[in-house]
């Protein structure tokens, strides 16, 4: 137990080193055009170093806020802003999507194409399959980008058991905990796992998240990009390495908003329930709004 909690502080104290290093040599992460460059990134997006980075700053950013709680609504008021924007900019490709989907139609059904171009002069010309398969992406852009929009929002369904019951402090340190030990954990876990799937599809040889940095850097020398570009049919969408993109943008997403419900419940908490709804932003159909709640 005394060696962990050494292991512990041992790494908090080392990630201010950690940072000021990575900061004052860039040319080592980020020069992609060098193979050990691209290895370290690669390594360090889903290290010890990296947790231990984030958890301290965390950790700081936290104990800033409960001394200065306008500090902490406004790191609220930011993550929050930034679901919103993205959520409410890319909840337009359900849109594109219906759109595409209609033209699709028309050129397969009453046009007989087995192309469609887009663009003018050089226009870009696909099979209609490419088309249909590329509306999956639309699907997946919606799901990844707009899940802490939604949540934001108020949208997600919550399974009550007792939380509807309890007094309103009560319900924020249930948020409390439900942040702590639930939201951050499980995107840390699916980080974890998405982040080296992703680059297994975009550089080869293949890494993984048992392979030490040594290792790495002995793969660095034979290391090329690989975009995956295969598609499930000969002329289908050939862009599938995006999903494992946007995975990793959900994962992140998803914790910056577990950050913010955490840091919105203990100030609700702390300031009672006047505070409750405190610089949110939700959407609004305007006057008589109430009329539709639950309907949709």
């Amino acid at each position: 137990m005394l060696d962990f909690i050494l292991w512990f502080f041992a790494n908090i104290a080392m990630s201010f080193w950690n940072v000021i290093y990575a900061v004052t040599h860039p040319g080592l992460w980020l020069d992609w055009s060098n193979g050990e460059a691209l290895m370290r990134f690669i390594y360090h997006g889903a290290s010890a170093e990296m947790f231990f980075v984030v958890l301290t700053t965390f950790l700081i950013v936290t104990g800033i806020g409960i001394w200065k709680n306008a500090f902490m609504w406004g790191c609220v008021r930011v993550l929050e802003g930034f679901a919103n924007g993205v959520g409410r900019f890319f909840a337009w490709a359900g849109l594109i999507m219906v759109l595409q989907q209609i033209v699709i139609v028309f050129m397969q059904r009453v046009f007989a194409a087995s192309q469609i171009s887009l663009g003018f002069g050089s226009s870009l010309s696909l099979d209609v399959s490419w088309w249909s398969e590329e509306l999956k992406l639309y699907n997946a852009m919606v799901v990844a980008l707009c899940c802490t929009y939604t949540f934001v929002q108020r949208g997600h369904v919550r399974v009550d058991l007792v939380y509807s019951a309890v007094s309103f402090r009560t319900k924020r340190v249930i948020d409390m905990a439900g942040s702590l030990l639930f939201m951050m954990p499980a995107a840390i876990l699916i980080w974890l796992y998405a982040w080296y799937f992703m680059w297994r599809h975009l550089i080869t040889p293949k890494v993984s998240a048992s392979d030490s940095l040594e290792l790495l850097m002995r793969k660095a020398s034979i290391i090329r990009w690989n975009v995956e570009t295969v598609g499930f049919s000969p002329n289908g969408f050939n862009g599938y390495f995006l999903f494992k993109v946007l995975m990793v943008a959900f994962t992140a997403m998803v914790f910056l908003q577990a950050v913010a419900f955490f840091y919105r419940s203990y100030l609700e908490w702390k300031e009672g329930p006047e505070s409750e709804g405190k610089y949110l932003d939700r959407d609004t159909l305007g006057a008589g709004e109430e009329a539709y709640e639950g309907t949709h």
